[in-house]
């Protein structure tokens, strides 16, 4: 019995032993350690000497890598001092599992690409830390600044012909980068680039096996949001998606990429606001699609007309939109049973809105333009209404005209002054089709989106017809320009050249114009033959026609211009071209019209560049300094005689 139990007892403190050891292992294996670096690793690295990196003991401490040493990591040193530049070291030696996923980052190929991020770019070195650690370089609040380092220099994604720029502050601003930065759950940049979600396989999109390949799109974002998943794959978009379809939309067609925001946002593109035309139109508007799927066309526009688009337009987040009556993601077509707008359920979705609203009600039809509803009567009132717009504004027009005839007849009946002969009446004609020709069909390049220009050039072939009448228009204002240098040579023309210099008088008119203007002065002064308004628009006009010439000319033959000239001496050429157009047109448009036909004392317009004469009474107005006195009224006798053939004058008196 004593030997028995002193076997028992023997085996008993054994068996407690080892307990107690076992327990103090699992204890270390839990609790904090001292790193395991050699001293003499130590003596070096824990504080930062010079030219020496600094590893503080305390960094590695708190590290995943605490219970390591030093050289089970640079196995290469085996002896001390060591090199300067060590090899590098091989994390696949204990992460074999990782190392054999990273085989590619985008478009880059491990090992054969520069510039790809290595482990400890994105993992750090000696500091590395677990994921779930919010100061770790890998945790979700973290990966805009790991990721940032390459994805926000500019200068790789020029050398590597990166196209999106941004991506990374883009993300920040988007309501998955809000989340993370607040440290709430949301998508991070390896959950969506990441194949296997650890963002050790990141393809791009061009391989079938990525992640974020447009037909893998849904399935990724499904991660999260698994049941909108379900309801967009039950839809049409999901199921031509499923068929191959590469015209079907995913998510990101309609959410955006990294900028994604909440569809509370107004800013959003699928906002109540926007949904319509920033997310739907870009298909649903297009002429190439709508022919593809046999879908009519003017669906979209026949919603911005109707009540609830322009209440729509207008900012009301409140009124039916797009998703309101079709779904956000599990969308079909009305033929479909389950469709929300299949007949037999039209009376619930739009009573979602009008609540009592009858089935009858319901089955009204609401992508219709104007004058397309379907009761007869609607029909009739539209055709009514064509008609008296027609015969209203018909009459308005026929108004104005036989209203300004009769001005323009009132001018001509009266005594008048011949102020251009039919030689520079007919120049000025040239001249003034040949401007307007250039400004349309020039602005129609520019602004070819415009209705205005859609309906001049929008059909096949018609800017073809546009760049022709540009060029024509082009050559008859050159040669209008040549017909008035060789007029000038003549009598008539030198007398011209004479009148459009600039004088002293000039200076002295604009004086006492601005002297008038501010209440200084009680009478305008009497301006000459040619007024300094004329002179300036004269002379405006031929620095105008040299610049227009010489840069219209390069751009015209740019293929010899190239000769001369680098490319960005013709991008000059084009800038100064297209901005002397729009000072051009704005400078006749304000006031050559304002001086010749809108000016009181004017209107209906100087029949000058008609008949080459204006009325006497209007001519004693605008140019009362070039008459003799004694054609003065009573109030405008404190002329200067500034005209140097008064017999000439007279003799254009009739």
């Amino acid at each position: 019995m004593r030997a028995g139990g002193n076997v028992t007892r023997w085996g008993m403190a054994v068996l407690g032993t080892v307990g107690v050891v076992t327990f103090l292992c699992a204890l270390a294996e839990t609790a904090p350690s001292i790193p395991k670096l050699d001293w003499d690793c130590g003596q070096c690295h824990d504080t930062a000497a010079k030219d020496v990196p600094a590893v503080p003991a305390a960094t590695v401490a708190v590290s995943v890598h605490a219970r390591l040493g030093c050289r089970d990591c640079h196995q290469s040193i085996t002896s001390l001092p060591h090199d300067d530049h060590l090899p590098k070291v091989e994390c696949g030696a204990c992460h074999a599992k990782e190392t054999a996923a990273y085989t590619h980052h985008g478009p880059g190929v491990v090992g054969q690409t520069e510039d790809l991020p290595g482990c400890a770019d994105c993992h750090g070195t000696h500091e590395i830390l677990r994921s779930s650690d919010p100061a770790s370089n890998t945790s979700p609040a973290r990966f805009p600044d790991t990721c940032g380092k390459c994805h926000r220099n500019l200068d790789l994604a020029k050398k590597h012909d990166i196209r999106l720029k941004r991506p990374v502050g883009t993300y920040e601003a988007s309501v998955h980068g809000m989340a993370t930065g607040e440290g709430k759950p949301g998508a991070t940049c390896i959950d969506c680039h990441s194949t296997t979600g650890t963002g050790h396989q990141i393809l791009w999109l061009g391989d079938p096996a990525s992640s974020i390949t447009h037909a893998n799109i849904p399935a990724t974002c499904g991660r999260c949001h698994a049941e909108i998943r379900k309801e967009y794959e039950a839809g049409i978009h999901g199921k031509l998606l499923a068929q191959g379809d590469t015209h079907a939309p995913v998510c990101t067609d309609c959410h955006g990429e990294h900028g994604i925001l909440s569809p509370k946002d107004p800013r959003s593109n699928v906002s109540p606001a926007l949904v319509a035309q920033a997310t739907c139109e870009p298909c649903h508007a297009s002429a190439r699609l709508n022919n593809v799927y046999g879908v009519p066309a003017g669906k979209l526009t026949s919603f911005v007309d109707s009540y609830h688009g322009l209440k729509s337009m207008r900012g009301d987040a409140k009124v039916a939109n797009c998703a309101s009556c079709h779904g956000a993601h599990k969308i079909l077509p009305s033929s479909d049973p389950e469709s929300s707008i299949h007949p037999a359920h039209l009376a619930q979705t739009c009573g979602s809105c009008h609540p009592g609203i009858t089935a009858e009600f319901a089955q009204t039809r609401i992508h219709l333009l104007p004058g397309q509803t379907g009761g007869v009567w609607s029909a009739r009132i539209a055709r009514i209404y064509v008609i008296v717009i027609v015969l209203v504004i018909g009459g308005m027009l026929a108004f104005v005209a036989l209203d300004l005839r009769k001005h323009w007849q009132r001018h001509l009946d009266r005594r008048h002054v011949v102020r251009m002969s039919r030689n520079a009446a007919l120049q000025h004609t040239v001249l003034m089709v040949s401007f307007i020709a250039l400004v349309i069909t020039g602005f129609a390049l520019r602004y070819s989106e415009a209705w205005m220009f859609r309906a001049m050039f929008g059909w096949d072939g018609g800017f073809k017809v546009r760049g022709t009448l540009h060029r024509g228009a082009a050559v008859f204002f050159l040669l209008a320009v040549v017909w008035h240098l060789v007029y000038l040579r003549t009598r008539e023309g030198r007398s011209f050249w004479r009148g459009m210099r600039l004088g002293r008088g000039d200076i002295g008119d604009v004086r006492q114009m601005a002297l008038f203007f501010l209440d200084r002065k009680r009478r305008a002064p009497l301006l000459g033959r040619f007024s300094f308004v004329e002179k300036a628009e004269y002379w405006a006009l031929v620095w105008g026609t040299i610049v227009m010439a010489v840069t219209g000319l390069f751009l015209w033959f740019d293929q010899g211009a190239q000769l001369f000239f680098e490319k960005p001496v013709l991008d000059v050429f084009r800038v100064v071209h297209f901005y002397e157009a729009w000072l051009a047109t704005l400078a006749i448009g304000v006031w050559h019209f304002y001086s010749t036909v809108f000016k009181p004392g004017v209107y209906p317009g100087n029949p000058a560049w008609l008949t080459g004469k204006m009325p006497a009474d209007m001519y004693l107005h605008e140019h009362g300094g070039d008459l003799n006195p004694e054609f003065h009224t009573d109030e405008l006798t404190d002329t200067d005689e500034r005209s140097n053939d008064k017999e000439e004058i007279n003799g254009r008196l009739s």
